[in-house]
């Protein structure tokens, strides 16, 4: 699949549709597919830390979540077809698994979200199996056991939402225990999903301006943005030389 490598990261030039075609392929293999979707804070994470970089790039499908992403993708003159989110993606999936005999299971979020996401999906996707669900609150020696009931449920689908790079970690720690067949971090999707966290609306997200609707929700937030102009000076400066 062709890729963009950006700072070292070498994302796939995929857009939604077709990346939730490929996981949906990737549930009637033999072992467990690492899905991750970077925004710029976590490719910035990966071009200072190699090890996280190394994880990264060992995903079967890596897709941009985030504009500015996207935008450098431009600036390579690589782009990508579009911004292709893990709520984004991860929806896509759901329409086609509750069409099918495949079911999911959701890990992540505070105790409760998790239940009360799977209730939500069950209501707008008529059809779906939710295998089981586990809240993201855990310590690391609790791992084999969530692995355990993971494998367990039966689940073919796993959507993990520990945020990152706690979930990329945690999946590409534990995908060859893992009898799923695909394995996607998404976030805060779960939230999203229950309702307790309300997604920008279709204007800001199809514009590209989903981060200045977060940070008119939440202000606090001011600090953190400060790491996208910091992302797109950095793959003006840099950016070239991980051209393959």
């Amino acid at each position: 699949m062709d890729k963009v490598n950006i700072l070292g990261i070498k994302v796939d030039r995929i857009g939604i549709n077709d990346a939730a075609d490929k996981i949906f392929s990737f549930l009637s293999g033999e072992r467990c597919a690492k899905i991750f979707t970077p925004n710029s804070e976590i490719i910035m994470a990966g071009y200072k830390d190699k090890a996280f970089a190394d994880i990264l790039n060992s995903a079967d499908l890596l897709t941009a979540d985030g504009i500015g992403v996207v935008k450098a993708a431009s600036l390579l003159k690589k782009p990508v077809p579009e911004r292709a989110a893990g709520y984004d993606i991860a929806c896509k999936l759901l329409e086609k698994t509750a069409k099918s005999d495949y079911s999911v299971f959701l890990f992540g979020g505070k105790p409760g979200v998790a239940e009360k996401a799977a209730s939500e999906i069950c209501k707008k996707y008529p059809g779906i199996k939710i295998a089981g669900t586990r809240n993201g609150y855990f310590k690391p020696e609790e791992t084999p056991d969530i692995v355990s009931e993971i494998n367990s449920s039966g689940a073919e689908l796993l959507f993990v939402c520990l945020g990152a790079p706690k979930q990329e970690k945690w999946i590409h720690e534990n995908a060859g225990k893992l009898t799923a067949k695909a394995a996607l971090g998404v976030g805060g999707s779960l939230d999203v999903f229950a309702g307790t966290v309300q997604r920008a609306p279709d204007f800001y997200c199809k514009h590209g301006l989903e981060w200045f609707y977060r940070l008119m929700k939440e202000p606090r937030r001011a600090v953190r943005m400060t790491a996208l102009p910091k992302f797109a000076l950095t793959v003006l400066l840099r950016g070239r030389k991980f051209e393959q």
